[in-house]
C-alpha cells in the first residue's frame, strides 16, 4: 500500500492507485456476470478500511461476508499476488459490522417516519402533488398536537384521524380529500407487502455509527445482507437514497478532505434507478452530485453502464470496467459507452479490449493530479487479504458477538407513539359518542312518557268533563220532575179548596 492511496492492481505501465483525496469524486465499477466484480469491491474495501476510511457496501449474493475473516492461501492468490508485484502475501481480515434490514444476518438497521420526513416518503411512494400535500399537512398535524410518528402504525392512524376531522382540518390547513388518504393507504400497503414496515421503528440507526475506526485506526467496513432486500426493488432503492440523504443533511461541509468520510459501495446499483420516476431521478443525482462536498464518496457497482443515467454517470470519476460481452445490440451499445468515457490509451483499442478482459482483469482509470483521468490501463486486480467467498453461519454469530454495536438495535422499542394517543382519542370519542346516543335515547324515552302521561291525563280530564255533564243533566231532569210533580199536587190542593167553598 502506498500511503494515502489504495492499490487497485498492476499494468504494464506499473501498478495502479485509486488516491485517497480524490475518492469523494465517486466512482463505477462494471462488467458481466463472473468477471470479478464482487472481488474488485472487495480489495477496495478492504483498502479503503486499511487506511483509516469507513466503508459502507451491500453484499448482493452474501460473497463479500468474506472480508471479516482471513483469506487462505491458494495457488490462483498466490499466483495472482506474484503478478501484480505484491510478493508474499498477508493475510488479515478487516472490522466489520454486519447489518440487516431484516435483522436475520446482521444488526437491525431501522428509522422513524418523522426521520424519513414528508418529501423523501412522498418521492419513494410515487405520490402525486395532491397525495404529497396531503402527506405534508399529515406531519404539520404531527408536529402541532406532539404526535410522534415513528413507525408505519403511527402514520395510518394519523391519516385515518385527517378523514375523522375533516371540518377542522379544513379551517386550519386545508382541504385533504378521502381520495388522496386512500391512495396514499394503499400505496404504503404495497411498500409494507415489500418488508418496508421493518425497516420503520426504533431505536434508529446513527448515522455515526457507520463511520466507525477501531483501536489501530482502521475504519469499520459495514456490509448491509442484501440477498433478500434484492427482492424488494422499492424498499432497497428508498433505503440507500435516505442513507445517502441522511449523510447529506448530518455531515458538515468539508470539501476536498485528505481522505473521504466515508464510502459507499451500491451493489445492483440498476434496482435504485429502474422505473424510479423522474421527480426522484433529480432527487439521486441532487445527492450524488452535492455529497462529495461532505466527504462522501458513492460508488455505483452494476453489470451494464447503460444501468446508470447520464446525467448520474459523469459525476462517476473513477472507473474500473471489467469484461462485457456484445452479443446483442443492447450489448454493443454498452462496450461502445463504456469505452467512450475513458481516456483513451493508443497501446490498445478499448471497446475492443472490453470484450477480451479475463477474469479478474479490468479497464482502470482514476482521477489524478487536479483531478484529470487517467489514461485507461488494462489491469489485473490484486488479490484481496480476505476471504473470497461466503461465512457460514456460525462465523458470521461470532462476527457479530465482537460487533461494536451489540446489543444497541437489536430489541425493537416501541414506546408511547401517534398510534397509541390516537387510539386513545378515538376511543374517548368513541365512549363520548356512545354516551350522547345513550343519553339522547334516554332524553328520547323521557319524552316519549312524558307524552303519553299527557295523553291519559286529557283522556281522564275528558272523561270527567263528560261524567260531570250528565250528573247535571240528571240532577237538571230530577229538579224539573220534582218541581212538575209538587205544581201538580199543589194546583190540585188550591183547585179543591176553591171547588169546597164555592159547594158550600
Amino acid at each position: 500500500m502506498q500511503e494515502n492511496s489504495v492499490l487497485i492492481g498492476a499494468s504494464p505501465e506499473g501498478k495502479q492507485f485509486l488516491d485517497l483525496k480524490l475518492a469523494n469524486r465517486h466512482g463505477l465499477v462494471t462488467g458481466a456476470t463472473g468477471t470479478g466484480k464482487t472481488v474488485t469491491l472487495q480489495i477496495l474495501a478492504e483498502g479503503f478500511a486499511a487506511q483509516g476510511v469507513p466503508v459502507f457496501c451491500a453484499d448482493a449474493k452474501g460473497d463479500l461476508s468474506g472480508i471479516a475473516t482471513a483469506g487462505e492461501p491458494k495457488d490462483f492468490i498466490t499466483k495472482r499476488a506474484r503478478e501484480v508485484g505484491l510478493g508474499e502475501m498477508e493475510y488479515g481480515p478487516s472490522p466489520v459490522i454486519f447489518w440487516d434490514l431484516f435483522g436475520e444476518q446482521g444488526h437491525p438497521i431501522r428509522t422513524t417516519v418523522t426521520e424519513m420526513g414528508p418529501l423523501l416518503l412522498s418521492r419513494m411512494l410515487d405520490l402525486s402533488d395532491a397525495q404529497e400535500g396531503a402527506l405534508n399537512i399529515a406531519f404539520k398535524i404531527a408536529d402541532d398536537e406532539g404526535l410522534a410518528l415513528v413507525d408505519l402504525k403511527d402514520l395510518k392512524a394519523l391519516l385515518m384521524e385527517l378523514v375523522e376531522r375533516p371540518e377542522e382540518i379544513r379551517s386550519e390547513y386545508g382541504s385533504v380529500s378521502k381520495q388522496s388518504i386512500g391512495t396514499i393507504q394503499r400505496k404504503m400497503l404495497v411498500f409494507e407487502n415489500q418488508g418496508g414496515e421493518q425497516f420503520f421503528g426504533e431505536p434508529a440507526l446513527d448515522i455515526r455509527d457507520l463511520m466507525r475506526i477501531d483501536r489501530d485506526g482502521r475504519g469499520f467496513v459495514s456490509v448491509l445482507a442484501a440477498d433478500k432486500l434484492m427482492q424488494s426493488p422499492r424498499l432497497y432503492a428508498m433505503f440507500l437514497l435516505f442513507l445517502m440523504s441522511e449523510l447529506f443533511e448530518e455531515l458538515p461541509e468539508v470539501g476536498d478532505p485528505e481522505k473521504p468520510k466515508l464510502v459507499f459501495f451500491f451493489d445492483e446499483a440498476h434496482l435504485l434507478f429502474d422505473e424510479a420516476p423522474p421527480i426522484l431521478m433529480d432527487k439521486i443525482e441532487q445527492v450524488v452530485r452535492l455529497i462529495r462536498s461532505k466527504g462522501v464518496g458513492v460508488y455505483f457497482v452494476t453489470q451494464n453502464p447503460l444501468d446508470i443515467p447520464e446525467s448520474v454517470l459523469a459525476q462517476l470519476g473513477n472507473r474500473i470496467q471489467h469484461a462485457l460481452r456484445a452479443y446483442t445490440p443492447r450489448e454493443q451499445k454498452a462496450v461502445k459507452t463504456a469505452a467512450d468515457t475513458f481516456r483513451q490509451n493508443p497501446e490498445f483499442d478499448t471497446a475492443q479490449a472490453i470484450t477480451q478482459l479475463g477474469v479478474g482483469e479490468a479497464l482502470v482509470s482514476t482521477l489524478g493530479a487536479k483531478g484529470v483521468p487517467s489514461v485507461v490501463q488494462r489491469t489485473l486486480i490484486r488479490p484481496p487479504a480476505s476471504r473470497i467467498g461466503p461465512l457460514d453461519f456460525k462465523e458470521r454469530e461470532n462476527a457479530m458477538a465482537d460487533s461494536p454495536v451489540r446489543g444497541m438495535y437489536d430489541k425493537p422499542i416501541d414506546r408511547e407513539s401517534a398510534f397509541e394517543i390516537l387510539s386513545d382519542r378515538s376511543e374517548k370519542r368513541a365512549q363520548e359518542a356512545k354516551a350522547k346516543e345513550e343519553r339522547e335515547a334516554r332524553e328520547k324515552e323521557l319524552a316519549k312518557l312524558e307524552k303519553e302521561a299527557k295523553k291519559r291525563s286529557s283522556t281522564r280530564s275528558s272523561r270527567s268533563s263528560r261524567s260531570d255533564s250528565i250528573t247535571e243533566a240528571v240532577l237538571k231532569s230530577a229538579g224539573r220532575s220534582v218541581a212538575r210533580s209538587v205544581g201538580t199536587q199543589l194546583g190540585r190542593a188550591i183547585l179543591r179548596g176553591v171547588l169546597g167553598s164555592l159547594l158550600r
